[in-house]
């Protein structure tokens, strides 16, 4: 008989969310409490790989993801006055994973999340004052609050820090469909386009920058001037306000486990990332995906978050490590 209990998810974002569809179909009773006061999602384009549409259909939202989104199969990285260099490797991802990567908004995943999240309670405005409560007052305790986890320094200690990564990246949405899509690359940044759902186009600028400096749209702007047509036109077409920046952390050291009694860390919270491979959604997805499989197989909480440790985190971290770069 599945095992079946009381949980509190800490984060509503992907991983939070996605974490709380899974429970609630194998008959757990969840809350899942967010500090912001209001959920507004935001954000542009998210590449899912195959293997997070396959953590997807197990939770029973891949119909719906490929409703929402447009395959994207044909890329080229290019030097910064337009010469092709060569092709991204999105054929290979397909052959090996037997689907294109699909693309959509961020926006777009987290209305799917959240409508298939339907009866559970989402609690806004919920500031976590006495984490040990949480342990006492539920069976599992879920950490997804992201890179500054309350759960995780509460129950793993502080070891496990925000660590710059010395870029900032830039993400902003194209009025107009380009010819080519793919990535640019010159010293110190890197401007990619990619489609993000039907009739939509997402660019973004990866640069160098010191922690903590501000810089305007139009000082962004003079550090791709001379690129190639397409990076300017887009650019000279993006507006301040519906620009997002920034600034990019992941998680060092890595933890020595994403389990400490009955509390389990998802996403985020549990290995942070840079974007540069765009694995941030996906690596949640696949945690949300095998914890709530370890819960439906395993006959007691401990061994299932045990097997969860082990099928999730050195993946993972590996893909944090990768993620880093050299």
């Amino acid at each position: 008989m599945a095992m079946r209990g009381t949980a509190v998810i800490v984060g509503a974002g992907i991983g939070g969310l996605a974490t709380a569809v899974g429970l609630r179909r194998a008959g757990w009773e969840v809350t899942v409490l967010e500090r912001w006061p209001k959920i507004r999602p935001e954000g542009t384009a998210l590449g899912i790989r195959p293997e997070a549409q396959a953590a997807l259909d197990r939770l029973g939202l891949g119909e719906e993801l490929r409703r929402r989104t447009v395959p994207y199969r044909s890329a080229q990285i290019r030097r910064p006055d337009g010469r092709r260099l060569a092709d991204l490797p999105l054929e290979r991802v397909e052959r090996k994973g037997g689907a294109p990567v699909l693309m959509l908004s961020r926006v777009s995943l987290m209305e799917m999340l959240l409508d298939a999240v339907g009866a559970t309670t989402v609690e806004t405005g919920a500031e976590i004052t006495i984490p040990e409560a949480l342990r006492t007052r539920y069976d599992l305790v879920v950490g997804a609050d992201g890179l500054r986890s309350t759960v995780r320094e509460a129950f793993f200690g502080d070891a496990a820090r925000p660590r710059y990564s010395g870029i900032v990246a830039w993400r902003g949405v194209a009025g107009f469909e380009p010819p080519v899509y793919g990535e640019t690359w010159g010293a110190g940044q890197v401007f990619g386009i990619t489609p993000q759902e039907p009739g939509s186009t997402n660019w973004y600028a990866a640069v160098a920058t010191p922690e903590g400096h501000r810089e305007s749209l139009e000082e962004l702007r003079a550090r791709f001037a001379g690129w190639h047509g397409l990076v300017t036109r887009v650019l000279a077409e993006a507006d301040e306000e519906s620009v997002l920046r920034h600034e990019i952390y992941d998680l060092s050291p890595r933890l020595r486990s994403f389990v400490s009694g009955n509390t389990v860390l998802v996403g985020d919270a549990a290995h942070a990332m840079t974007p540069s491979l765009g694995q941030g959604a996906c690596q949640a997805l696949l945690d949300a995906a095998a914890l709530t499989s370890c819960l439906g197989e395993a006959d007691d909480l401990s061994s299932a978050l045990r097997r969860y440790d082990g099928l999730r985190r050195r993946p993972a971290q590996r893909m944090v490590a990768i993620c880093r770069g050299p």
